[in-house]
Order: C-alpha cells, then sequence, then structure tokens
C-alpha cells in the first residue's frame, strides 16, 4: 500500500478505533450477564471462533478498504466511486470495532502458532477449500476471495471502465467470501454483539452482491466464475 494510501485508510479508521473500545466495553459486559442460566464467558479465548473472526474480518476488511480508495483514483463515475466509499467508510469502522474486541479481551490480532486463516470456523474456513493455502505464497492471497498483488496491481493500473470492471469483479469475490465468514460467526462466536455485527454485515453485503451484479451487467461484464 502506497504512503498517501495508508494515510487515507488510518484516516477513515481512526475514529472507530477509538469509538470500538466504548462500544466492545458495553457488548463484553452485557454478554457477561448471559440469561441467568447459562452466562456467556465475559472473555473470549485466543482460540475461539470470536477471536478468530474478529482477527480475519480484520484483514479481510482491510484489503476491501484499500481497493475502494484505488477505484475512487482510477474513475470519475460517480456510482461507482460512492460504491467505493461507502465500502471503505463501513468496513474502516467495523475493522476499528474488531480490533478493539481484540484490545479489550487483551488478545493478539495475529492467530496463535498453528491456526490458519479461518481455522475457527466448524468444519474448516466457512465453506471454502483452504486446503494446500497454509504455509504457502499465494500471491499475496490470505484468505478465499481476496485480491493477489497481482490484482491489487492491475487494479491500481487500470482506468475508466476498465477500473470499474475490475474492482466490481474483485469486491463480488471479496464480499462472496465475506457473507461466509460472516454467516460463520453468526452460528458459532458467543458475544451477542459480534454475532449481531456478523449478521449485519451479511445483509449489508448481501444487498451489495446485488447492486454489484447489476452495475457489472450496466457494463457488459459479469462476475467471475
Amino acid at each position: 500500500m502506497s504512503p498517501a494510501l495508508d494515510r487515507r485508510t488510518r484516516w477513515v479508521a481512526g475514529s472507530a478505533v477509538a469509538l470500538a473500545l466504548l462500544f466492545a466495553g458495553a457488548a463484553t459486559v452485557a454478554s457477561a450477564r448471559g440469561d441467568g442460566t447459562q452466562p456467556v464467558p465475559r472473555t473470549p479465548s485466543s482460540a475461539s471462533a470470536d477471536a478468530g473472526f474478529a482477527r480475519d474480518m480484520a484483514v479481510h476488511h482491510q484489503q476491501a478498504v484499500e481497493m475502494s480508495f484505488i477505484v475512487r483514483d482510477g474513475t470519475r463515475d460517480e456510482d461507482v466511486r460512492r460504491l467505493a466509499y461507502d465500502i471503505a467508510n463501513t468496513q474502516a469502522n467495523q475493522r476499528g470495532m474488531l480490533l478493539g474486541w481484540l484490545d479489550l479481551w487483551e488478545l493478539p490480532k495475529t492467530a496463535p502458532d498453528g491456526q490458519g486463516p479461518m481455522s475457527w470456523t466448524t468444519g474448516g474456513h466457512g465453506g471454502h477449500d483452504m486446503r494446500g493455502m497454509e504455509g504457502m505464497d499465494h500471491d499475496g492471497a490470505l484468505m478465499p476471495g481476496m485480491a493477489t498483488r497481482t490484482e491489487l496491481g492491475r487494479l491500481r493500473e487500470a482506468r475508466g471502465k476498465q477500473a470499474e470492471i475490475l474492482f466490481l469483479q474483485l469486491m463480488t469475490d471479496h464480499h462472496k467470501a465475506g457473507v461466509d465468514m460472516a454467516r460463520a460467526c453468526a452460528r458459532q462466536c458467543t458475544v451477542p454483539a459480534e454475532r449481531r455485527l456478523a449478521q449485519g454485515m451479511v445483509d449489508a453485503q448481501r444487498s451489495e452482491l446485488d447492486l454489484m451484479a447489476d452495475m457489472l451487467a450496466a457494463r457488459g461484464a459479469a462476475p467471475r466464475p
């Protein structure tokens, strides 16, 4: 990521990180009360779905923010720029909340040794086949749906309609994998506020997937197979 892009990303996310600690504190205290019969643990473990989702989705969101800033510089189309702004703003704020939870729980932001991306999901990787990815260089793609370094380079170089189509295709892949990951947290996470956040991601990103399909069709293109 270029220094200028990194500064813009941190600027968008900055206030979210500070506010996230307040939201996370309230959410964790609320979850500790439970229902009087089966109280939810106050602090999830590092190997829990709660911590795993927070770590992995923070990484996933960071790339979505990066791609959104790249395309805003590559096109003047207001519809695409508006979508990119909405994605960057929403996902930067959500990323701040996820990192805030990890800070509050005093858990590392990197996975424990031996735990690969999305290893916290029941049945493995949110429905995605990750066999062979651990320990390998997949051109910078850390998880399913994430763009490779080569694809990010192509997006930076693209302009106009070419940039719009590539962004919409890459973000479609990104959202599909993000929806699967969020669904896994909605099923498995124990902190109620985190489950609600995950379900909100599912609903919002499914709506954006429909929008991006329409935008691709309007440009004579389609999502990648």
